[in-house]
């Protein structure tokens, strides 16, 4: 990654990362949660075709945002152990 600051910011403590610390990562995050929003509504809407689309898009939303923050957190996502480790 050519950004060193990242979109990301690596967690203190445990495996992953924390919230955007760019305007990227928030608008990476905010299409997420709209996607979200949507496969829920077409998952609830009753209709079979509907149901199934909602789900496989959330899967694939689910898939994309967490390969685009692991890719954009520096450092990486590993474990971090806590002081009292």
């Amino acid at each position: 990654m050519s950004n060193e600051k990242g979109w990301f910011a690596p967690k203190k403590v445990g495996y992953g990362c924390g919230l955007p610390t760019a305007w990227q990562g928030w608008a990476v995050m905010l299409g997420y949660i709209a996607t979200a929003v949507v496969a829920g509504l077409m998952w609830e809407s009753g209709d079979e075709v509907y149901s199934i689309a909602g789900i496989l898009i959330f899967l694939a939303a689910t898939i994309a945002f967490l390969l685009v923050a692991w890719a954009t957190t520096p450092g990486g996502w590993r474990w971090r152990p806590s002081k009292d480790d």
